[in-house]
């Protein structure tokens, strides 16, 4: 540890024309570097090992001998920040955790605690209620114990809801909300759940409403929460609506949203609803979990025993998986029994583990995919299964590494890759613009009969989007889409707008109209979000007319223009220096009964001023003058996703359940 301070301080303060002294760091680098990095031959080898480090200290945390951990604890080669970090998220108990803590302090007391070890070790004296431990903690990182280790209001709070101390929880975020400009959405989402959980009704939607009116922007988990909630209190019919709701706002629906209704309408022996849930599922690509088939399996046989039966039949445990093991690489002292995938039982004073495997760190250690990684890949004899090679696909951040990996595990024994690989695969291919392999995986799909996902096209073409890749988008809405059989309206038009966000993106501006006018031949009108968002586009192209014919459109399709499109309307205009149309869409606006925000209103006032229309701008200001920088409700939308109406319709249905 002296050696890397030494080589750090040397490389603050080199001294200019000193060969020695070059060379002198150059030798503490690569000695700080081997002290760092114990010499392993390549970084599957080291994470297996590491793997196996871990799963001993996890054992040794539950077991009755004293002598255990201190004995590994003693192998600083492998001992470092990640390895402690992973032990204590497992550690059986509070005490457990803390006498790690205590251990390593006596027996290596060169270890440095990092951040990603103390926020460990804080959650789980917050799981297990040890408040004046965590208070002690998070006193000694705030007084600078720990270095340059910091903790955010979040970390805080996310504690602090987890010791159960909700007036801590209060504390904190009316602090953060005072010193922050703009308070992450995450926060209301701990603070809306808690209150769900203390039976406090009433404030939780309080919590979605400051979130709406102070500028947050609510995520998925945002909407979880607000579903949980509904079920929890027997709204199944309100939760339904709303989850209903989401795909209007290009909100994704997630696993957990599905567990919980499906959990909710088979507890109420609503079988239909889950039949149409579990349809809603396929389309939207998810992967089926363990606690879904638990749900499932309380249906009685007279229920939709198709659907459970298939779906259980991709969810059940793969058969391959008889005992499991550390799948590592055994020392030479080690004399356990291997069973036929060469993994070994871990159990100590009667306890099982499952083995610890964190596909992130294993797909960083095959992000240079030599010779050396693979091999000990293969030696490792993973069960190589549908659910964990998405995982790991899903942690490459190389699509090189990532269709090299896809190609091997095919060859694996016992593994064949699904439609749900298949698709990550793509997904992935497609964010990166590798046009040629996606078409190669769809060319496979089709003549091996499976059927992709809807959200899997779409989400290819809003990559292509990303990637500025319009002909392929196009190419694959017109000639792919029949690969995930016939498409309701609803999501053609999803599907369409998809496409016409890609092609502004890619500023194929004749292409986008050419497009709309074929979504509107063929009898797909769209929603206010996608035409809000081509206005948008062709404002800042300056293309005035093309925005005026927008805006017509929406008044002929019979949709109710929102203060949003007003807003994107007036931004228009007064980029143009066109304050007379500007000034008359305020006019439309204010008879509509709705009002812009500040922002808008300000930059309308300098473009009338600037115009010589000061009458008009002086008008402005009186009408608006109870405007603040609070954003009204009536205004909240947003570019090609949420339309206002739709967020005050979820909104309504919310607040209506509890009133």
């Amino acid at each position: 540890m002296h050696c890397i301070k030494y080589a750090v301080a040397i490389f603050k303060h080199p001294i200019q024309g000193s060969k020695a002294t070059q060379i002198h760091f150059t030798i503490l680098t690569q000695q700080a570097r081997t002290f760092v990095r114990p010499p392993f031959s390549n970084r599957v080898t080291h994470y297996l090992h590491r793997a196996k480090l871990i799963d001993s200290i996890r054992l040794a945390l539950r077991s009755s001998s004293p002598n255990s951990l201190p004995s590994l604890l003693s192998n600083t080669r492998l001992l470092d920040s990640f390895v402690v970090t992973q032990a204590l998220r497992s550690a059986p108990s509070a005490e457990s955790a803390l006498s790690l803590v205590e251990y390593l302090k006596e027996t290596v007391p060169h270890f440095a605690h990092r951040q990603d070890s103390l926020r460990a070790l804080a959650t789980v004296l917050a799981k297990h209620r040890r408040c004046a431990e965590l208070n002690s903690l998070i006193g000694e990182i705030e007084a600078g114990r720990f270095g340059n280790v910091r903790i955010s209001s979040m970390n805080l709070m996310t504690w602090y809801a987890t010791a159960g101390d909700i007036d801590e929880v209060l504390n904190v975020w009316s602090e953060y909300r005072r010193n922050e400009k703009g308070v992450c959405t995450e926060s209301y989402n701990l603070v809306m759940r808690l209150y769900v959980q203390r039976g406090r009704d009433a404030e939780a939607v309080h919590v979605f409403c400051e979130m709406i009116d102070e500028g947050a922007i609510p995520n998925s988990r945002t909407y979880f929460v607000m579903v949980e909630h509904l079920v929890s209190r027997g709204k199944l019919d309100a939760a339904l609506e709303v989850f209903k709701v989401l795909p209007l706002m290009r909100i994704k629906r997630t696993s957990k949203m599905y567990l919980v209704l499906v959990e909710g309408f088979v507890g109420a022996g609503r079988f239909d609803e889950v039949k149409l849930l579990l349809n809603e599922m396929w389309v939207d690509g998810m992967f089926p979990g363990r606690a879904m088939l638990v749900a499932l399996q309380q249906m009685p046989e007279a229920g939709l025993l198709g659907e459970v039966e298939e779906f259980c039949r991709e969810m059940m445990p793969d058969k391959r998986i008889k005992s499991i093991g550390d799948c590592g690489e055994s020392s030479e002292d080690d004399d356990d029994e291997e069973d036929d995938h060469g993994c070994s039982e871990k159990h100590v004073d009667g306890v099982k583990l499952k083995p610890w495997l964190d596909p992130r760190a294993l797909a960083n250690a095959l992000k240079h995919w030599s010779p050396e990684e693979v091999s000990a890949l293969e030696d490792a004899k993973f069960v190589w299964t549908t659910r964990l090679v998405c995982k790991i696909l899903r942690n490459f951040k190389s699509p090189e590494t990532a269709w090299n990996f896809f190609c091997w595990v095919a060859c694996q024994p016992g593994f064949d890759h699904d439609i749900y690989t298949v698709q990550r695969m793509i997904s992935l291919l497609a964010r990166h613009g590798i046009v040629e392999l996606v078409e190669n995986l769809l060319d496979k799909v089709r003549r091996e009969g499976m059927r992709l996902p809807f959200s899997t096209i779409r989400l290819i073409i809003d990559f292509y989007g990303i990637s500025k890749n319009a002909d392929a988008a196009l190419k694959v809405f017109h000639n792919e889409r029949t690969l995930c059989g016939p498409l309701s309206k609803f999501n053609l038009m999803l599907l369409y707008s998809s496409l016409l966000r890609t092609l502004t993106k890619c500023r194929r501006g004749t292409d986008v109209l050419d497009i709309l006018d074929e979504m509107i031949l063929s009898g797909t009108c769209p929603d206010i979000q996608t035409l809000s968002g081509l206005m948008y586009h062709f404002a800042t192209q300056g293309d005035i007319k093309t925005v005026q014919r927008l805006f017509a459109m929406v008044r002929q399709s019979g949709l109710e223009p929102d203060a949003y499109t007003y807003k994107i309307l007036i931004q228009a205009y007064c980029k143009c220096e066109r304050a007379a149309l500007a000034w008359r869409v305020f006019e439309d606006m204010r008879n509509s009964n709705l009002r812009p925000d500040f922002a808008t209103k300000e930059l309308l006032v300098k473009c009338l001023w600037n115009e010589g229309k000061r009458k008009e701008a002086a008008a402005v200001e009186e009408i608006c003058e109870d405007l603040t920088n609070v954003v009204p409700l009536a205004v909240r939308g947003h570019i090609w996703t949420v339309c206002s109406a739709d967020l005050a319709r979820v909104y309504d249905i919310y607040s209506s359940s509890f009133t």
